[in-house]
């Protein structure tokens, strides 16, 4: 399976009826519709639908709103889920939830948040720079709808092994894409992930976040109301790149005997966005426009439909108005395109000559291609013939819905008993510390800096921290230094375990990592990876995980604000283990801090704090990175979640940032303790001298398990060595256990019982890994 397999385009005139006249009259035939993605009872329902043959654009529209990548067929009955465990308290500070563009957040002061994380993963593996890039820019194009200004972008990337041959060609083309993309945009990349395994070998994965900024004044949704009020079509012109794109390409696993699906992968121009980010924003803040929905996946078949469904009216489309790249485009074609940097707005008459007039000044070209229309229907004429004749709401909204078989996998139970706990581990003082030096440089563990690098993390001035911090910190509010928080963060391997508990993770990593920096955990957004949908196992890994992310949302008291569902990430034979990639349920959550300036940084820069470790430890090595690096192994039960527990440990973390107590935290997760103490010692060179003796004695585990051990609910704090008594105090009235490790000085990590690391030995260890594989 190749990036150069061939491309199927919309059906050419000629193999299907072209207008809406000859559709009610002509015998049926054969129809292209498999190559659109579409079965045969799709295709029937369409027929009903219409009373007739579709035509040839007809059969574009419906084949790429009611794929899987726009309709979410086969997993909206179990998205539901999440507005059952919706609660007043998760109600609170949420402004617009699910179902818009994007979500909008109150974080006090008048000030609102938009954040929203999206996929963009097979485009990604057929093509990494534009695939990556573009799903960057798609992302970047829904804050923009909502009203508001972009202010930094986030990528949790997922590839394939590090040492094999096509790795690097995906990491490669990846990392410059999100970054070329971003860095022209001018939006800091304020943090995320990198992962290497296996599972991901041929469905990698390439997950964006955005967050944007608004007054709540500000806020736009958008929908097509107003009989008269004029459709107009900015930005790029429309071209044959990504025809079927995002929506057919991410619809359909990479197996060798399936469909022929390969469309063309959008392209993407970084600087035409950067115009149009101010040129919407212009058009927002002048009064000039009643809603603008973004151009991504389905392109122009998406926006009018999902305008006139929202809107509760109906549309006329003049198609031969809309400017475009290449003149010799079927009409079916230019509903597919998915080109980017394109926008569609709804403008009054009254105001659409200052609409022109701004578009012009930021050398935007514009079309206006059509008007409201009160007939409930969404009609396109092309060189006037009337090529589209639909009820939108049968588009956009009424596409089909899958209630697929899933069952608990055969090999599941097998999987769970094989515990890394019953795994060979080092003894003694030198293999200890062979075993952490080896943690330190593997992949996963080691520093990320060579892809984060690529990054720019400063530009606009407003980031408080960024990678490697725990999480990405935003001043919004120059004057009074509000700001907020974000962290993402999924574990795939704790996720194939336990589908349940890896979703529940996920959250309160993201959650105990915000807390971790001082911030007030306020809402979720999350991209569900998953396998296909059409293998029982994948689909019941799905249904698992949301029932859980929704009770573990909940619990937490955080609304899922909006997101993503990508499957079909699978190659191969159905119902094997490794069939699909490994269930990764990517959750970031958003936090608020009233002042940026004083939040906590996740390493020490001080000699003589007291360091203390928050929460209990546990024999829990299963789906560890320690079973990973040392023994290649994937078995047994993941670390048990316990959301009261998390959420306890979060009110300490931010109390002790409240009281200016806490100097520095982190949290612990992958590696354990002795993963979070490198990272906090080669944060800033300075090191500390711990002796785990307590910890040994009061949870009853040994020194490999305080060490390596992945528990849950953990952090660790410094506090000047005076106020110790403080902490300890605040952590015993929120009832977190706490404990005090060592003190902080000097250039090395010195662990009683394992040895002595400079700091600078592992900075050294962390930071060669990425490059030695990729330059």
């Amino acid at each position: 399976m190749t990036a150069s397999a061939p491309t199927p385009s919309a059906p050419q005139p000629g193999t299907e009826i072209d207008t809406v006249e000859d559709a009610a009259g002509t015998p049926e035939q054969a129809q292209p519709f498999a190559e659109l993605g579409l079965k045969e009872d799709e295709y029937a329902s369409i027929r009903e639908i219409l009373g007739r043959r579709p035509t040839n654009a007809e059969l574009a529209m419906y084949s790429v709103m009611w794929s899987e990548h726009c309709s979410y067929k086969s997993s909206k009955i179990h998205l539901k889920t999440f507005g059952d465990h919706i609660t007043e308290e998760m109600r609170e500070h949420l402004l617009v939830g699910i179902g818009e563009n994007a979500g909008v957040v109150d974080i006090g002061d008048g000030w609102a948040v938009t954040f929203k994380v999206e996929s963009h993963n097979h485009p990604s593996y057929v093509e990494p720079h534009q695939g990556a890039a573009t799903g960057v820019g798609g992302i970047v194009r829904d804050i923009i709808a909502m009203g508001a200004r972009p202010v930094a972008v986030m990528d949790q990337l997922r590839f394939g092994a590090i040492d094999h041959p096509d790795t690097a060609r995906v990491v490669h083309g990846v990392v410059s894409g999100v970054g070329g993309y971003g860095n022209s945009l001018g939006l800091p990349n304020i943090g995320g992930e990198t992962v290497f395994d296996a599972a991901y070998q041929t469905n990698p994965l390439v997950n964006a976040l955005a967050v944007g900024v608004m007054r709540h004044e500000d806020i736009h949704l958008a929908s097509a109301t107003g009989t008269g009020n004029k459709v107009v079509l900015f930005g790029a012109r429309t071209g044959g790149d990504g025809i079927g794109g995002a929506s057919i390409l991410a619809s359909e696993t990479f197996d060798e005997g399936g469909p022929v699906k390969r469309p063309s992968v959008q392209v993407g121009d970084p600087f035409m966005e950067k115009v149009l980010i101010e040129c919407c924003l212009e058009l927002f803040h002048g009064g000039v426009v009643e809603g603008i929905q973004d151009l991504g996946a389905a392109g122009i078949s998406c926006a009018t439909s999902e305008l006139a469904s929202n809107g509760g009216s109906g549309m006329h489309v003049d198609l031969e108005t809309v400017l475009l790249r290449d003149p010799t485009l079927t009409a079916g074609e230019i509903l597919m395109s998915e080109s980017q940097e394109r926008m569609m707005a709804v403008v009054t008459p009254e105001n659409l000559e200052r609409f022109l007039a701004i578009t012009a000044k930021w050398d935007v070209e514009t079309a206006v291609i059509g008007e409201v229309t009160g007939d409930g229907r969404l009609t396109i004429d092309h060189h006037g013939r009337r090529i589209v004749d639909v009820d939108p709401v049968t588009v956009a909204h009424g596409g089909p819905t899958y209630d697929r078989p899933y069952a608990r996998p055969d090999w599941q139970d097998a999987l769970q008993a094989d515990r890394a706990e019953d795994l060979p581990r080092p003894e003694g003082a030198e293999q200890l510390a062979a075993t952490l030096r080896e943690l330190v440089a593997s992949p996963n563990l080691a520093s990320a800096a060579w892809v984060t690098d690529q990054y720019d993390r400063y530009v606009g001035g407003q980031t408080a921290l960024a990678m490697p911090d725990d999480a990405g910190v935003l001043r919004v509010d120059e004057t009074t230094h509000r700001g907020v928080a974000i962290a993402t963060d999924a574990n795939g391997r704790y996720t194939k375990l336990d589908p349940r508990t890896g979703a529940q993770l996920a959250l309160a990593e993201a959650y105990r990592n915000v807390a971790t920096v001082g911030a007030r955990p306020l809402a979720v957004t999350d991209c569900l990876n998953f396998g296909s949908p059409e293998d029982p196992g994948p689909m019941w890994q799905l249904v698992e995980a949301i029932g859980g992310l929704a009770e573990a949302c909940e619990t937490l008291g955080v609304p899922v604000t909006g997101g993503n569902v990508s499957l079909y990430n699978s190659t191969g034979e159905p119902g094997r283990l490794d069939s699909a990639i490994h269930p990764t349920p990517v959750v970031g959550v958003l936090g608020v801090l009233d002042d940026v300036t004083r939040r906590t940084p996740s390493g020490w820069h001080e000699d003589g704090l007291a360091l203390l470790l928050l929460g209990t430890t546990r024999e829990e090595l299963s789906g560890s990175a320690w079973a990973q690096v040392a023994h290649d192994h994937l078995g047994g039960l993941p670390p048990q979640v316990d959301l009261e527990a998390e959420r306890a440990l979060g009110r300490v973390l931010i109390a002790a940032r409240d009281a200016s107590l806490a100097t520095a935290a982190h949290d612990l997760s992958e590696g354990g303790l002795a993963q979070a103490l490198v990272e906090s010692v080669t944060r800033f060179g300075t090191g500390v001298q711990v002796d785990p003796a307590a910890l040994l004695e009061r949870d009853g585990v040994d020194l490999f398990s305080a060490l390596f051990s992945e528990s849950q609910a953990r952090a660790i704090v410094a506090v000047p060595a005076a106020r110790e008594q403080e902490l300890t105090g605040l952590a015993a009235e929120h009832g977190v256990p706490v404990l005090r490790l060592g003190t902080t000085g000097g250039t090395a990590l010195e662990l009683e019982g394992v040895g002595s690391f400079e700091a600078a030995e592992l900075r050294e260890l962390r930071e060669g890994t990425l490059p030695r594989h990729f330059g």
